[in-house]
């Protein structure tokens, strides 16, 4: 790539100006993470924000090298929108046919939903046959080609660039989903939570996430894993702002919301008012949440009202919230340590 060391900008009240550029140069994934299984799989697991900010998804990390059969899937993932597993396979070079066949039968033997394949290079004939797949799978079975770039402005610290090249084509399946029978209050929800999180994402980069689903929930990352912050709509005309705790442990579950409550005076004055603190002693997960009026049927004029209402909320729970957990977890791993 040639150096490009300025250019020249001229007007009437600015005769001759030159701008310095920096070089933009590409290096080899190697460079940064030498070892594909030692060091990017574990990266890509420690930083799934950066794929999920990629793939417009709120992934949530669930096993790296998850077991299925005699092999391993690299990454295994939640859609927390969805529920649904996502299987993330990488690979330094290019695309092959082994890792293909891993895929397939990845997501098969996990019965995942979401399919994404990482590599440097895409080889045409496979570009072509993951197409395929999107075009003749089942409307829940995503599959994804991401080039992995490292990127590099003169002697700046190295970038790295998740390039989608491969997708599904999201107006084509919601029309088939529409088709195939969502029902009115289904598209209701989804034309909320699409307009929820198209502002969420354009004026507060708190997701890259773009399809709402026709569900009456949404979960977002709070940065910690296991802890969702999500909007739902209830049933007798109310809707919630929640931090959903969910460490996959009923006793670890109920140890941390018994901490968060034992702060509650504090918490609750951060948030500037009354939560509601339900421990849900009856299942495994907890949750702490707010609620408001509100349905999605409601006139435009309310369910605006119901967003911003929503968004203030959101904001205020991860600001909040996200640092008192990463002290309390922190702190209990450091015990642990010391054991």
């Amino acid at each position: 790539m040639s150096d490009v060391t300025g250019y020249a900008v001229r007007g009437r009240d600015n005769p001759a100006m030159t701008v310095k550029l920096g070089e933009l140069r590409y290096v080899t994934p190697r460079q940064v993470w030498p070892d594909e299984a030692r060091d990017f799989t574990p990266w890509i697991a420690s930083n799934i924000g950066h794929l999920s900010d990629a793939l417009g998804m709120e992934l949530e990390l669930t096993a790296q090298e998850a077991s299925v059969g005699d092999f391993s899937c690299d990454v295994l993932a939640r859609d927390m929108n969805t529920n649904h597993i996502v299987i993330i396979e990488n690979q330094f070079g290019s695309t092959n046919h082994d890792h293909l066949g891993k895929l397939i039968t990845y997501a098969a033997g996990l019965e995942a939903t979401g399919v994404v394949w990482i590599a440097e290079k895409i080889r045409e004939e496979h570009r072509q046959a993951v197409e395929w797949l999107n075009r003749h799978t089942d409307s829940d079975l995503r599959f994804f080609i991401i080039i992995v770039e490292a990127l590099q402005i003169d002697d700046s610290p190295i970038a790295v660039n998740f390039k989608p090249v491969v997708f599904p084509n999201e107006w084509q399946r919601a029309a088939k989903e529409s088709a195939d029978g969502t029902t009115p209050k289904g598209e209701a929800y989804r034309r909320f939570f699409t307009a929820l999180i198209d502002e969420l994402r354009e004026h507060h980069r708190f997701t890259n996430a773009r399809a709402g689903q026709p569900q009456n929930w949404y979960s977002f990352r709070s940065g910690i894993t296991g802890v969702d912050l999500a909007v739902s709509f209830g049933g007798r005309g109310k809707v919630r702002v929640e931090a959903y705790i969910d460490l996959r442990d009923e006793g670890e579950n109920k140890s941390l919301f018994d901490e968060l409550q034992r702060r509650r005076e504090s918490i609750e004055n951060a948030i500037g008012e009354t939560l509601s603190w339900e421990r849900l002693d009856e299942k495994r997960a907890s949750r702490i949440a707010t609620y408001h009026a509100g349905d999605v049927t409601g006139t435009p004029d309310d369910l605006a009202e119901i967003r911003t209402w929503a968004i203030d909320r959101l904001l205020l729970f991860r600001k909040v919230f996200t640092p008192i957990l990463k002290e309390i977890l922190g702190s209990r791993r450091n015990a642990l340590v010391e054991c």
